[in-house]
């Protein structure tokens, strides 16, 4: 089987709109959660989210071209980009055998909730030509794919909140069964708006803390009460490891696991066996190493927390071998399918940098979340081994393991 390394990041998201400032706002304990300002949230029982700031999508398409495609696939272009260029490429690269792996989890809900409104209001003649392939999931790996001039194979991964981890975890199943030697992956979201708060604020999954945002999301704090949606995206340059070398890339680490599980128990509430099963592929396929540092999945929902804790406890054998664990949720709020993708991003960073990540808004311990979730502030550490947990609605799950070579 063929190994596979990263060589190039990228991201943005609601604390920095490139890599290093939101791993920077991250570790400092910035929050980017705020008020609702891309549409008035006045009628809503939820009036806050983490909005990507400050982006220009003209400095990503050409200005005739923005409109053609939805924000989520502006926010994969920007973080598409910011890999390449890190990745740095020569010219003269093999573009037959470079694929794309994308993930989201909704894709183009603002279109959909616009297009939906003309149609009702001024009918169906008056719907954009561009609505349909501006707003398709799959869409994001075509615009990367079409500004990069990558030919090789263009997978989607669509699998709600683990659909960033499950794009990287295909990537590499691509490179190792020499389907193509080196792979794009961009996951991106933006849902952020009327029908997408709406819609999670009907199932009561997220935090109503309107009054004070910057404290609403609590990853495994005892007064948690929901998610705060969040918005961005991430992207990752997969290699296979010889011919990184042979070019004399930089190389971030290796993907020595990953898992993947299905939970078969219920629509929106997830179980413990089903990540347990995912984390337990993933550390078996690594060779069940030390991890040194787990980046929870951590949505600061009730059951999400209190279940990642005990599956986490139950995969290494009991609290007392278990690792610092931190989620940046509190920090960004959920970006859903772009989560995984910005996770594992920050896990390579966390690495080349030996710095835990800090879960913030942690005040209150809660008797069923008992392990150390780095609460006080991000913590220097040697990683040579870290864990990236994603699970998603339908029972959906994805864990990463990355390794420092």
């Amino acid at each position: 089987m063929r190994r596979v390394v990263v060589t190039g990041l990228g991201m943005i998201n609601s604390v920095g709109n490139d890599k290093e400032s939101s791993f920077k706002a991250i570790c400092d304990g910035e929050c980017g959660i705020d008020t609702i300002t891309i549409f008035d949230p006045e009628n809503f029982s939820v009036k806050i989210a983490g909005e990507v700031k400050n982006f220009d999508p003209e400095t990503v398409m050409p200005p005739k071209e923005v409109k053609k495609a939805d924000r989520f696939i502006h926010f994969g272009l920007k973080a598409a980009a910011e890999a390449m260029e890190d990745a740095g490429f020569p010219e003269d690269i093999d573009k037959t055998r470079f694929g794309i792996s994308a993930g989201s989890g909704i894709g183009g809900l603002p279109s959909i909730e616009k297009n939906s409104v003309i149609l009702e209001t001024r009918g169906p003649r008056r719907i954009s030509p561009f609505f349909i392939p501006g707003a398709l999931v799959n869409m994001l790996g075509g615009f990367v794919s079409i500004e990069h001039g990558v030919q090789g194979p263009n997978l989607s991964s669509v699998t709600a909140c683990a659909a960033g981890t499950h794009a990287v975890s295909e990537a590499c199943k691509t490179i190792m069964c020499n389907g193509a030697d080196r792979m794009l992956v961009v996951s991106a979201e933006s849902a952020i708006t009327g029908v997408g708060v709406g819609g999670f604020a009907a199932m009561k999954a997220l935090s109503t803390r309107n009054d004070d945002p910057k404290h609403a999301s609590r990853p495994f704090d005892a007064g948690r009460d929901g998610f705060v949606m969040g918005e961005g995206a991430a992207a990752l340059v997969l290699e296979e490891y010889e011919m990184a070398v042979a070019r004399g890339a930089k190389i971030y680490g290796e993907v020595i696991g990953f898992g993947e599980s299905g939970d078969a128990n219920h629509i929106t509430t997830p179980s413990l066996d089903g990540p347990a099963r995912a984390m337990k592929a993933a550390y078996e396929m690594a060779g069940r190493p030390k991890v040194d540092y787990v980046n929870a999945h951590g949505t600061s929902t009730p059951i999400n927390d209190k279940n990642e804790t005990a599956a986490v406890k139950e995969l290494l054998g009991g609290k007392e071998n278990c690792p610092p664990m931190s989620s940046i949720k509190g920090q960004i709020g959920h970006c859903l399918g772009a989560a995984g993708g910005i996770e594992a991003v920050t896990c390579l960073m966390a690495m080349r940098d030996g710095i835990i990540p800090p879960t913030i808004n942690y005040e209150t311990p809660d008797e069923n979340c008992d392990l150390d979730y780095v609460t006080e502030g991000a913590r220097k550490a040697e990683l040579n081994v870290v864990m990236s947990n994603s699970f998603g609605f339908g029972g959906t799950n994805g864990v990463l393991i990355f390794k420092k070579i």
